[in-house]
């Protein structure tokens, strides 16, 4: 059941990417960021209440680091969807597991020494190589010129996103619960939203437009609620690896709704990142057993 749980949370992700890019011709990234945060702080506070969980921390300092990274990616990666194919975005923001690899192992290059570290580490670098060589495979064939400010800020949503995850691994092991970490996060969403939207502006909003926001904060917290689920009942390895199920589903969604056409070496530039990704999460997992769940 946990597979079946994280194949339903990796496609309500990828189709609230769908969602987002439909709603970014009527709204910019910080408007789209401050109504999914709005949407998670409702619900989230509803679900604590309901479990009795306190909302109350001992540890606000790390909650803020993780809410300015989290809502970083965000803002990242809903932009970089505005601008690149779907297929695209999603697979540069799931490369948040290959980054994290290349931290890893420029921890282990400073601390060890380079020789030994890389003697030792030989399998995670070669995992961070094939996954760079999987970026450029996707970039360099797909991406038109305009689309290059996209393509960055889609890298930088990976990097990122393997920031607010290794922050989410640190809240867990001092015991703070996913629901008051996941509600701080939606928290500094509504706020970094809030604070762009006072800079760049507030878009109007015309007729049916708005609706596109509401399936966006709904798909974000059930796939949220169905990849805890899947993590809560064990097989994390499995578990994990799944997730990169997301990319198929947003290629499948890029090419029957969109029209997105990549070519061939596109294609097996996204299959290189994928395996790249899982490689990754094998190897995190033998150093960090029963991590966290990843948020999108």
């Amino acid at each position: 059941m946990q597979a079946l749980w994280m194949l339903l949370a990796a496609f309500l992700f990828a189709t609230m990417g769908v969602c987002i890019k439909f709603a970014s011709v009527h709204f910019n990234s910080f408007e789209i960021v401050f109504y999914r945060g709005l949407f998670g702080v409702g619900f989230l506070w509803w679900v604590t209440r309901a479990r009795g969980v306190s909302l109350r921390t001992t540890v606000p300092a790390m909650h803020v680091w993780r809410s300015i990274v989290g809502t970083l990616s965000l803002t990242a990666w809903f932009y970089s969807i505005a601008i690149l194919p779907l297929a695209t975005a999603m697979t540069l923001n799931y490369m948040s597991s290959i980054w994290i690899a290349a931290f890893l192992l420029g921890g282990a290059l400073l601390m060890q020494g380079r020789d030994i570290a890389l003697l030792r580490q030989g399998p995670l670098f070669a995992t961070v190589l094939a996954g760079f060589a999987g970026v450029a495979m996707v970039l360099r064939p797909t991406i038109a010129p305009e689309q290059l400010i996209g393509a960055l800020v889609g890298l930088l949503s990976g990097v990122t996103s393997a920031l607010a995850y290794l922050q989410v691994s640190a809240l867990s092991k001092v015991g703070e619960p996913e629901t008051r970490t996941v509600f701080y996060f939606s928290l500094g969403a509504v706020l970094a939203g809030a604070l762009g939207m006072a800079f760049v502006g507030i878009s109007p909003w015309h007729g049916t437009a708005a609706l596109w926001l509401l399936p966006i904060g709904l798909l974000a917290v059930l796939g949220q609620l169905c990849m805890t689920r899947a993590y809560a009942s064990g097989a994390t390895l499995v578990v994990a690896n799944l997730q990169y199920s997301g990319i198929v589903f947003a290629g499948i969604y890029s090419l029957t709704v969109f029209g997105d056409q990549m070519p061939l070496i596109g294609w097996l530039g996204m299959g290189l990142i994928i395996a790249s990704g899982i490689t990754a999460t094998v190897l995190r997992e033998h150093a960090v057993p029963h991590a966290p769940a990843e948020e999108h």
